[in-house]
């Protein structure tokens, strides 16, 4: 119950930050939960990928194609929020090995994990990095427009009126993809890094999905039953106002253009806010 012996909401994962959270009085359930139990046989170690971005942009899809191929083995929970309370805490040694026993595998197979704030949280790159420092980074992007109205659906699923404008803004900053990109790049390699475009990947599924496999090592010949059926899809989105809309495709003019300068590979024209930065 709440101060006012209210019930408090609880948020999935996928929602607000813990800090935002705790300050609007809400609960959220987050951390990775107990370490599961590693088969005889197999072995535990840093994962072999990580997912890091961004919410709502086809991560639960892409994963579970991945999950499909028959030389990964994943987890049941797509999110670990491994590192969500090391903004204020100390990370040692003990810490990155506790992370890698999250990570049950037989030899020969690859296993990994996807949490999209790793990418928005400012301290978790360098964390993750220490952690998983050989481990291939996944990263998929979207609309930074359309993907705003998505997560603020999916920070507000469950969350009763009033609605607080701190919402709006974290979820207007986690479209700020060059930022984050540029922290992630800081810590990572850019050959450790591949980036995939959410529209792109929707068009093209098979091909995109090949391109992922080789960049982890995998067989890319094999394609997963019904891969081109979107899952975790958000039906129900909030109202957002065209003059939002349009306050947002201004606000995050400037980042897309230093994204596509620094990723000629993303299609902006599958933007249709940014569609004329096209070269």
């Amino acid at each position: 119950m709440g101060a006012a012996g209210r019930s408090v909401p609880r948020l999935t994962p996928r929602g607000l930050s813990r800090r935002l959270a705790q300050r609007l009085g809400w609960v959220p359930v987050f951390g990775p939960g107990p370490v599961p139990t590693c088969p005889p046989g197999w072995r535990t170690g840093p994962p072999d990928f990580v997912g890091v971005g961004a919410q709502k942009a086809g991560t639960t899809w892409w994963r579970s194609l991945i999950g499909a191929h028959p030389d990964v083995v994943l987890g049941e929970r797509k999110e670990l929020h491994y590192f969500s309370d090391y903004w204020r805490l100390e990370f040692s040694n003990e810490d990155a090995e506790r992370y890698h026993r999250y990570f049950p595998r037989p030899e020969g197979a690859l296993c990994g994990e996807w949490t999209p704030r790793y990418m928005s949280d400012f301290w978790t790159p360098d964390l993750l990095a220490r952690a998983a420092p050989d481990a291939k980074i996944l990263v998929l992007l979207r609309d930074p427009v359309a993907r705003y109205r998505s997560g603020l659906t999916a920070s507000l699923a469950g969350v009763s009126p009033p609605f607080h404008p701190d919402v709006a803004q974290e979820a207007m900053e986690r479209g700020l993809y060059a930022d984050q990109l540029e922290r992630l790049l800081a810590a990572f390699a850019r050959e450790q890094v591949l980036l995939l475009q959410y529209e792109v990947c929707r068009v093209n599924v098979v091909s995109e999905l090949a391109r992922t496999y080789r960049f982890l090592g995998l067989d890319d010949s094999f394609v997963p039953e019904g891969a081109e059926e979107v899952v975790n899809r958000t039906e129900d989105k909030v109202n957002v106002p065209d003059e939002t809309t349009e306050r947002l495709a201004v606000l995050y003019r400037n980042d897309v253009i230093r994204l596509a300068e620094a990723f000629p590979e993303i299609d902006v024209t599958l933007w249709p806010p940014f569609a004329d930065l096209a070269p």
